[in-house]
């Protein structure tokens, strides 16, 4: 089986107001390709600091995250800029797009940091904007569309680049109940296409629809079910 990413004893200390706070404590584990993962968690479990780890946002204090042959834990800043852009798409609860681009220029934006903008490129994003149903708002800009429409975009954009994940930050707390349906369904469409995605949630609803649950409880794995088996790409 290959792996989409390998986390091997992760820890994570901050020092606040001089007192040590273990944030991740000795965390392992594996996402093989094609995995929908769900982490999950109180408030303070770590599962915030897991997803800033995962997206190489941070630095671990110890242990090792492997993405194909890189140990993303020891790389520069510079490298890792790199690896953001072109190996991991993010999904953010607040959808981070940017308010003066269009739909079609806020989808290709991971490909400004490679240089990448070409006409293949241009083609590739109205297809993935096409994919996620906003054939008909290429020229609009954020203002003008739903909060639904806003995380299709982002959910397009994170596709832009064929990432080894997808990191999905509570990608449905902004939404009501009939468009997290939405949403849900198209995740679980891309994972179908196999598509791995990391998913940190605090809603029972909403992990249960994922291949597998995390469960983080002070710093460390508390529980790690699989619901169902790794879906086989089409």
């Amino acid at each position: 089986m290959k792996w989409a990413v390998r986390v091997e004893r992760l820890t994570k200390d901050y020092v606040m107001d001089g007192e040590t706070v273990h944030a991740l404590r000795d965390v392992s584990f594996d996402v093989p390709e094609g995995d929908f993962l769900s982490i999950m968690g109180a408030s303070g479990s770590g599962k915030s600091t897991l997803l800033n780890l995962l997206g190489c946002l941070d630095r671990p204090t110890a242990g090792q995250i492997l993405l194909g042959d890189d140990d993303i834990s020891r790389l520069d800043d510079n490298r890792l800029s790199e690896i953001r852009a072109s190996r991991i798409g993010f999904i953010f609860q607040s959808y981070n797009l940017i308010p003066q681009l269009t739909v079609l220029e806020n989808i290709e934006v991971p490909l400004h940091y490679q240089r990448r903008l070409d006409s293949r490129a241009r083609r590739q994003s109205v297809e993935l904007a096409e994919m996620v149903g906003l054939a008909d708002r290429l020229k609009h800009r954020p203002t003008q569309l739903s909060g639904g429409q806003q995380q299709r975009v982002a959910i397009a954009r994170s596709l832009i680049n064929d990432p080894y994940y997808i990191l999905a930050d509570e990608p449905t707390g902004n939404l009501d109940s009939h468009t997290t349906e939405e949403i849900l369904l198209l995740l679980e469409e891309l994972n179908h296409q196999g598509k791995t995605i990391v998913m940190v949630t605090h809603e029972p609803e909403v992990g249960d629809r994922s291949n597998r649950i995390i469960r983080l409880r002070d710093g460390e794995i508390s529980s790690d079910k699989r619901l169902r088996e790794v879906a086989e790409s089409l």
